[in-house]
């Protein structure tokens, strides 16, 4: 079956997401806990040239965005890059990849709201987790189960405290820098950056090792294309969020890092504390810890809205594709209330298991890493393989074509696969891919044994038809 090219898609005016709102999406869900707290261990790992790792790891997310954008704009449906996979990979391929990506949110989902137990604990030490639990499945319940400007609304303002707080830091870092301030200006410049051990310190296998935590913190940016679907103009929205979260990725990212290592020595940044909470403390903040748990509780609060939210929409497509339940696909107001609905009931169940058993969950979580590149790999494959199947017309008419094809996607699958070796010469994510690849293995076995081939190929023959 041919996708239809963006000739042959209707333009439909709903009350949708609008640009700002596709913009704060993606940016809420890849600037968060990674940033004001993982990115000390990405430090600890390559010293300074963290640096240079996120840059790749942002030009890496760029081509992925731009190979979804060219697909979304081209194509705009319900469930994205799974439907993409399906399209282009075969059946199997849109199966592996969206339940993929559903673990993968729920796993984030579970820790952020774990989480957010812990934040509370800040302010209310006494009062039990399952109150704040209750509360953060209420808010987020009721932003994804309403009309979807509602939830677009709520993850803006989300995302706009979080990135006050990044802007907030950066313009207290200079000062910092600028006027000298804190008791040790003598430690303070850019000689940071190689004095000691110089700026490769831990040599090319420290930065192997912060691949993984970078890529991970980027991770939640293919949400782009998910949202996408729900936008009320595709044709702008979608290129003007993605031709412009990227960058804004990568200052938020790049710029922050480099005031945080100008200002602390990388080796004092042992992750005790955020970097943040450093940086207002140099300021003299003494309210810091505070300030920084309201900007967790935010970031912890936008991820699971976003991951919630797009999870529902994947899993909904794959319904619709004959990939999932049927009771998936059904909506209220266009909103997938049942899959939303399952999802909640999964996350309760999950935070009780995560309670009862901490150390199990901790070592699955370690699956996140495995399965976001997993999902951006095969997003990669299906649009190499949309380009192979149309004609040297459809490619100029493209409205939305991806730069520097085809070496940018090369590039981005080929630094993919050295992340996944990685993995594999790094024993602590030994565990995380056996059962990784375990996963593959047993939802294959299901997409066979449940008849998914055949559920596929009927899906196909009704397309067809019409």
């Amino acid at each position: 079956m041919t996708a239809p090219t963006q000739q042959d898609t209707p333009k439909p005016k709903r009350p949708g997401l609008t640009a700002r709102h596709i913009h704060f999406i993606a940016l809420g869900s890849a600037i968060g806990t990674g940033l004001f707290y993982g990115s000390a261990g990405a430090i600890q790992e390559a010293g300074p040239s963290v640096l240079l790792v996120y840059l790749l790891g942002g030009a890496v997310m760029y081509f992925i965005l731009r190979a979804l954008g060219e697909m979304s704009v081209r194509h705009p449906v319900r469930g994205s890059f799974a439907v993409y996979c399906r399209e282009y990979l075969g059946g199997l391929g849109g199966y592996i990849t969206g339940w993929m990506f559903a673990f993968e949110m729920m796993i984030v989902c579970l820790a952020d709201l774990t989480a957010i137990t812990i934040y509370m604990k800040f302010w209310f030490p006494t009062t039990p987790a399952w109150v704040w639990i209750t509360v953060t499945l209420l808010i987020i319940s009721a932003a994804n189960l309403a009309a979807v400007r509602l939830f677009g609304e709520l993850e803006f303002m989300l995302t706009l405290i979080k990135v006050g707080a990044v802007v907030a830091m950066i313009i207290g870092g200079a000062a910092i820098l600028i006027f000298n301030i804190g008791e040790s200006p003598e430690a303070m410049g850019i000689d940071n950056l190689w004095n000691d051990g110089g700026f490769f310190a831990n040599g090319f296998s420290g930065m192997a090792a912060s691949f993984i935590l970078v890529l991970f913190a980027f991770g939640g940016t293919e949400i782009i294309g998910v949202a996408g679907a729900e936008a009320e103009d595709p044709d702008r929205s979608i290129p003007k969020a993605v031709n412009t979260v990227p960058m804004r990725i990568l200052i938020f990212y790049v710029l922050s890092i480099l005031v945080i290592l100008m200002i602390n020595p990388w080796r004092t940044i042992n992750g005790d504390d955020s970097p943040f909470v450093q940086i207002f403390d140099t300021l003299g903040v003494s309210w810091a810890a505070a300030l920084l748990n309201v900007v967790v509780l935010s970031a912890s609060l936008s991820a699971i809205n976003a991951d919630l939210f797009s999870t529902g929409r994947v899993l909904a497509g794959l319904a619709k594709e004959n990939l999932a339940p049927k009771s998936m696909a059904k909506t209220y107001r266009d909103v997938p209330v049942m899959t939303v609905a399952m999802l909640i009931v999964a996350l309760i169940v999950g935070v009780y298991l995560n309670q009862r058993y901490p150390d199990i969950f901790g070592t699955i979580a370690a699956l996140a890493t495995f399965a976001t590149i997993f999902v951006w790999l095969m997003i990669l494959i299906a649009h190499i393989a949309s380009r192979r199947e149309m004609t040297a017309q459809e490619v100029k008419a493209l409205k939305f074509p991806v730069p520097f094809w085809p070496y940018g996607q090369w590039f981005a699958v080929a630094f993919i696969l050295f992340t996944f070796g990685t993995m594999v010469w790094l024993p602590e994510y030994h565990v995380a891919l056996a059962v990784g690849v375990g996963f593959l293995i047993v939802m294959t076995i299901l997409y066979f044994v449940t008849g998914r081939p055949q559920a596929v190929a009927e899906t196909e023959y009704e397309y067809e038809a019409k």
